[in-house]
């Protein structure tokens, strides 16, 4: 658990010289791990023809990931606490450099799958990790600057992802959206490891809540089949049914196991104040909305309108754009308007973009619907963290945002999972209309969801800095993993 620093405390007696050199490679890492959702979603269509992959597959390959993801992240933290963050974020480039070459070599569904799984692995891993460095190696305004800059990497990671993910899809084939990662991974691992000093095993009491994490993931899991599944067996199936019963039990033992164990990861207690379980509700409706607009949006450019993957990244560079934009707009004005005014206004605006490629067919529909719905999540993300982080305890900061990054990669594989379903037909070539359905869901979900933020989200703006930007107003101990979320798409 995170204390708060004082005065006494917060400032090394000589900054790492190297300190921001440190930033631009573990930032340069970060991307990586934020990349890999979108860019791999501009190349299913191809993944799917050249291994003969059926939509359950071409979905787990974007859910695999983010379920991995998100359910280890909270075990991954603990353990750079225990192990020590240099330590950690070696191992987690090693991993997920190899698990990118598995994946690019991947000639069936099985090992691209479990390439996914991996690299989800080492993302847990290197993520929380990456983040506590540089909360060690700076201080004062140059930690704000640097988190800042964490932060940015989100966002721009959805630009580059489409294009990225067009230019090596059209260019030198699938693979390559996995290989690029394995020059980057082994310059980043050998500049890192050099660059880093060594560090002593931290001393610290506690141990890994390794059942803890395979019961949520275990539980997240079973939803996702379930959701995955029901595009094909039916939404009241015998299967599906058991998978959402098996789902339900899985979280209970979860949350009874949080309450027993010596070394939990989280207090689940804390989802149950109104400005964290505002702030995770908020996260987990935004992901899987931006989700399932890069999910939908590929099939519907790439199979539906037969354009090829360099016109669909450049298609979807708009819509990366208006994340941005959204997100920017809402820091500078939520400390005026209120969190609650800012939640439902990106919520709506994200449920009328939705609606435009539902009921208008054709590109220019679909580019200016989804611009729109983007705009408004970008929003969403920046209210749901500013809430869930902005009035918690100090000891209790780094385990708040710990949730809402998990939330945000359960969101993800939510996201892909029910649209991936309810546009089954669309996505296996069979008909249109499934585009249609999935937008009208997504639609109805973000209208839903906007009346529940305004229940349960705190008129109260959180504090802001000078530009408007919500941050904490604390620092976490030294060489802590506990962090702010650290992931926008």
């Amino acid at each position: 658990m995170a204390e708060p620093m004082t005065a006494a405390t917060a400032a090394p007696p000589h900054p790492h010289p190297q300190r921001w050199k440190i930033l631009g490679f573990v930032g340069v890492a970060q991307l990586m791990l934020i990349l890999d959702v979108t860019v791999v979603a501009i190349a299913l269509p191809h993944m799917g023809v050249d291994l003969g992959l059926d939509r359950e597959t071409l979905t787990w390959v974007v859910s695999g990931y983010t379920l991995t993801f998100g359910g280890l992240l909270l075990l991954g933290g603990r353990a750079a606490d225990l192990f020590g963050s240099r330590r950690l974020v070696l191992a987690g480039l090693l991993l997920f450099t190899a698990a990118s070459l598995t994946a690019g070599l991947a000639n069936s569904g099985p090992t691209l799958l479990g390439g996914r799984i991996a690299q989800g692995l080492a993302a847990a891993i290197l993520s929380p990790a990456a983040l506590s460095l540089i909360v060690t190696i700076f201080d004062g305004e140059e930690r704000n600057k640097a988190l800042g800059i964490w932060s940015a990497l989100g966002g721009g990671g959805a630009a580059v992802g489409v294009l990225l993910g067009g230019l090596l899809t059209a260019g030198p084939g699938w693979p390559w959206v996995f290989f690029i990662n394995v020059p980057v991974g082994l310059v980043l691992l050998l500049a890192l490891r050099t660059q880093l000093p060594p560090q002593p095993r931290p001393v610290g009491a506690g141990r890994l809540d390794v059942p803890g994490a395979v019961l949520v993931t275990a539980a997240t899991g079973s939803l996702i089949y379930a959701l995955i599944g029901a595009g094909d067996r039916g939404w009241g199936t015998p299967a599906t049914l058991i998978l959402l019963v098996a789902a339900v039990v899985l979280y209970a033992a979860f949350v009874v196991r949080q309450r027993l164990a010596a070394s939990p990861l989280m207090d689940v207690r804390l989802l149950l104040r109104r400005p964290v379980a505002a702030g995770t509700l908020l996260i987990l409706v935004a992901t899987a909305l931006m989700i399932s607009v890069f999910f939908l949006g590929t099939f519907y450019f790439q199979n539906h309108r037969e354009y090829g993957a360099l016109q669909t990244g450049l298609l979807f560079l708009p819509v990366a754009l208006a994340t941005i934009l959204g997100a920017n707009a809402t820091g500078r004005i939520i400390g005026r308007a209120g969190a609650r005014a800012c939640a439902v206004l990106g919520l709506l605006l994200a449920a009328a973009g939705m609606t435009i490629p539902a009921l208008w067919t054709g590109t220019p529909a679909m580019v200016v619907g989804v611009s729109l719905a983007a705009a408004g999540t970008g929003a969403v993300f920046v209210v749901a963290s500013a809430t869930a982080l902005g009035q918690v305890q100090p000891h209790e900061s780094g385990l708040a945002s710990g949730i809402v990054s998990t939330f945000h990669e359960f969101g993800a594989s939510l996201g892909a999972a029910v649209v991936s379903s309810i546009a089954a037909a669309s996505i296996a070539g069979t008909s249109s209309t499934g585009f249609e359905h999935g937008f009208i869901a997504g639609a109805v979900i973000a209208a839903a969801a906007a009346v529940l933020a305004f229940i349960l989200t705190p008129s109260a703006a959180p504090a802001t800095d000078v530009g408007g930007d919500p941050r904490r107003t604390v620092i976490p101990r030294r060489g802590s993993s506990q962090h702010l979320n650290p992931h926008t798409y």
